[in-house]
């Protein structure tokens, strides 16, 4: 479906909104995954805290809408931090980072949306959020394959997918299935094997799909402990690898 048009045939001003939103922003890069449990968001997270640490603008985004986690692994608590209405709603700055997610309005209570109402969730989001200038927006999108995950592709302005996985068989078929959409799609893509406990296995899948294999993140079973705060990730041995990851997406993006 062409971005913007509706089942009836109407254009959703939203998405022009998104796009203005983003206009300022370099580049766009939604971190994906096939399945739960790979460590998506904390790819994500520490993605945007090394990129910040570097000297880049960095906005996350957590795009999850019925099942937000980012806040949890920053230590932010919505109820006491709550973003600007300036132009827009404003993403308030952790870390060095410019951080939105729906958990601010929700205050952590579920939100038991399904379909069109995921969506439109989805899209309210980014047509209220008012990034400025950026040199790299992480977004951590929902989990797996389904129609929120795959549209908010459509939705973002020249997207740039990091896909996660771990060594394990479930994990592998996911991602090659995620890898030969966006193959299909003409969608620039890059590789992260999460949770390796052995060397790496997920590079010739990346060669298949034309994809670029960034790097192994070793399973760390200390970051449980650092969740909550933005210092201890950062100390993580998971932390250690994913700034290498992190240099290497910035060098392929140009920034």
């Amino acid at each position: 479906m062409t971005p913007g048009v509706e089942r009836m045939g109407s254009i959703d001003p939203r998405l022009a909104g998104a796009r203005l939103m983003l206009s300022r922003v370099k580049a766009v890069v939604p971190v994906m995954s096939a399945k739960g449990g790979v460590g998506k968001t904390l790819v994500a997270v520490l993605t945007a805290l090394h990129a910040a640490r570097m000297g880049r603008r960095v906005g996350l985004l957590d795009l999850d809408v019925t099942s937000p986690s980012a806040h949890i692994a920053l230590g932010v608590d919505p109820r006491r931090l709550q973003p600007e209405e300036r132009d827009g709603v404003v993403p308030p700055e952790v870390a060095g980072v410019r951080f939105m997610t729906v958990a601010f309005y929700t205050w952590d209570k579920p939100t038991p949306l399904r379909g069109h109402a995921v969506d439109d969730a989805i899209r309210e989001v980014l047509a209220v959020t008012n990034w400025g200038e950026l040199d790299l927006l992480v977004v951590d999108t929902p989990p797996g394959l389904r129609d929120e995950a795959l549209d908010t592709l459509e939705y973002l302005p020249g997207p740039r997918v990091l896909a996660v996985a771990t060594p394990s068989r479930l994990a592998r078929v996911g991602v090659e299935r995620l890898l030969a959409i966006l193959e299909e799609q003409g969608v620039d893509r890059y590789l992260v094997e999460n949770m390796a406990t052995g060397p790496g296995s997920l590079e010739e899948l990346a060669e298949r799909y034309k994809a670029r294999y960034l790097g192994r993140i070793r399973y760390d079973p200390g970051v449980e402990d650092a969740l909550g705060s933005p210092e201890k990730l950062l100390a993580t041995e998971m932390a250690r690898d994913t700034e290498q990851i992190a240099r290497k997406l910035l060098e392929q993006l140009g920034l």
